[in-house]
């Protein structure tokens, strides 16, 4: 069963793999694992990774936490993972002041504050689904796409979901959480409803076992894996 991925990189790194000795992550091989749970049959035929740059000035370890970030992508379009960026905005504005649980935030009572946003992300992710799958219907039979697989949690993906499957209902669904075990979530059921299956958790020994080498040879300077990763 030919298969894409899709995943949503702040999605995956705040999800399963912030705080952890994980992140340097073999996602080929880690998304291979998975789907070849749920069908043996699966092959790996594109994976597609959306994200944005860290901005250094709020980066709990500022530049070096942008150079992380530009090695893993290095490594990851080593590895076959076509990869693609928004941007993040920051920009002055105000905010309800939090007053404790019980107090319901005012329109009266604001705070200047800056709001980081992540833009551009969830519609390339949503938009690149959505056209992979329109496009299987030009391409000869054995090369078509039969299955997308989305690796996010992230519900504002549920109406590109909803749409490949009334209008491509031949195109199997997966869904993988990036949740860490441990960790108690709920699985959103937007993406349930819409997904033929989902796996809502990923084991540490998973991760540990699905990791890069500390050392990526390139054809120029090889990359290698933040120290402190």
């Amino acid at each position: 069963m030919k298969t894409a991925f899709f995943i949503d990189g702040y999605n995956l790194f705040y999800g399963l793999l912030a705080n952890t000795p994980y992140k340097w992550l073999d996602l080929p091989a880690l998304l291979s694992h998975v789907t070849s749970v749920e069908n043996s049959n699966s092959e790996t035929h594109g994976i597609y990774y959306f994200s944005s740059p860290v901005k250094p000035e709020l980066a709990s370890r500022g530049i070096q936490s942008k150079e992380a970030q530009d090695s893993y992508i290095r490594a990851l379009k080593i590895y076959g993972v076509s990869v693609e960026l928004g941007r993040h905005t920051l920009e002055p504005a105000k905010a309800p002041v939090y007053l404790g649980p019980s107090t319901r935030p005012s329109r009266q009572e604001k705070v200047d504050i800056w709001k980081l946003e992540e833009k551009e992300t969830d519609v390339n992710l949503a938009v690149s689904l959505y056209r992979t799958a329109s496009k299987q219907q030009h391409l000869p039979q054995e090369d078509r796409i039969e299955q997308i697989v989305l690796v996010s949690a992230d519900t504002d993906i549920g109406p590109a979901l909803q749409a490949v499957r009334e209008d491509f209902p031949h195109i199997t669904i997966g869904v993988i959480l990036p949740h860490r075990e441990g960790i108690k979530r709920g699985a959103p059921g937007t993406l349930r409803k819409q997904a033929n299956w989902m796996r809502s958790t990923i084991k540490n020994e998973e991760l540990a076992t699905h990791q890069l080498p500390d050392k990526i040879p390139t054809k120029k300077k090889p990359i290698f894996k933040p120290d402190y990763w």
